[in-house]
């Protein structure tokens, strides 16, 4: 693929040569068939554009120094992908046709994964979406499950480095009991409007506090969040958070750093004695966060004096980032060779 300059991608869709669907009908998921357009035949009356009937994912492959390529912990999407499925009643993706799916869509394009050294990846996002034709508020009886792919550089264009939020009380992203921890579009169309509102001041994105109370932290955009004190990861423990698999992923490597690992809720005022704080996800792995600023109270919350990531956020970064380019070993069982 020459005509792609890999070491200077954004975080945007390029047309790949194929993606891959299934049909749920009568009860039951057909085969999974591979396309080349890039379009879908919608009815009108669809339970997805009327009811919000739809679920995604996003995960990554990535090509090693070795030359293979490495998807990182495909089951935990294909179990979250149920989840969200589950919470809005739709059609469950069995795990082992989710696997199946991406598995053969990441070979079928496998020249479009970037090479190791450009530190860009191949992004993957499987779909499912309510297709019957209905007008009544119930869940359909037919979906389409499909998956496409895109190379992709770093979710914020300068890569790893601190960036500034602002703390919004004017919107909520999800409510408590809601579809928070969920992967379903409407949480993202929530935030929308404070996203942006958020990037014409100058912010890369909004921190959400609790819908409630207004007093705990929730998430960062359409990322987690977690801070280091003390020798402690710390991230919010909340019924409106969807769950990071790379937070997920973190904790686990944070314990192995020899931090303690607390999920709690975690009072705004809190912030004041973190010594770091990152926003955690698939697309941007960490963004280290610069600063806070909440302008209801006149407070700004700093975390890099020098704008640099601190240290164990860059260690952080630096060992998941090593094992899903196969740099380091997967003691885990998180990588998926793709034969």
């Amino acid at each position: 693929m020459s005509t792609i300059d890999w070491s200077n991608l954004a975080f945007g869709y390029i047309k790949t040569d194929y993606n891959v669907r299934c049909y749920y009908r009568n009860g039951a998921w057909g085969e999974l068939e591979t396309s080349q357009r890039e379009d879908i035949s919608l009815h009108m009356a669809a339970t997805c554009l009327h009811y919000g009937q739809e679920a995604f994912e996003g995960l990554k492959a990535f090509r090693g120094r070795d030359g293979k390529i490495r998807i990182f912990r495909l089951d935990e999407n294909a179990k979250r992908m149920q989840s969200s499925c589950r919470g809005i009643m739709m059609a469950e993706v069995p795990e082992a046709l989710f696997k199946q799916a991406v598995l053969k869509v990441v070979k079928l394009n496998e020249k479009f994964v970037p090479p190791y050294e450009s530190g860009a990846s191949l992004y993957i996002r499987p779909l499912i979406i309510g297709t019957s034709a209905q007008v009544g508020v119930k869940p359909a009886g037919e979906y389409l499950f499909l998956i496409f792919v895109t190379p992709v550089g770093p979710y914020f264009k300068g890569g790893f480095q601190t960036t500034p939020f602002v703390v919004t009380r004017d919107f909520d992203r999800a409510a408590a009991l809601g579809t928070g921890t969920y992967k379903i579009g409407g949480n993202y169309a929530a935030s929308l409007v404070p996203g942006d509102r958020a990037h014409k001041q100058g912010y890369s994105n909004v921190f959400y506090l609790d819908s409630k109370e207004k007093k705990y932290i929730d998430e960062c955009g359409a990322a987690n969040f977690f801070g280091i004190k003390n020798n402690t990861y710390i991230t919010p423990k909340s019924s409106s958070v969807l769950p990071s698999i790379t937070n997920k992923s973190l904790m686990v490597l944070a314990e192995e750093l020899g931090l303690k690992v607390e999920r709690r809720e975690i009072p705004l005022e809190e912030l004041d004695s973190f010594e770091e704080a990152g926003a955690c996800g698939t697309a941007a792995v960490i963004s280290p966060i610069e600063r806070i600023d909440d302008p209801d109270k006149n407070k700004t919350y700093l975390f890099a004096k020098d704008g640099k990531p601190g240290p164990i956020c860059q260690k952080l970064y630096d060992r998941l980032r090593a094992i899903q380019y196969g740099d380091e070993a997967d003691t885990h069982n998180w990588i998926t060779i793709v034969e």
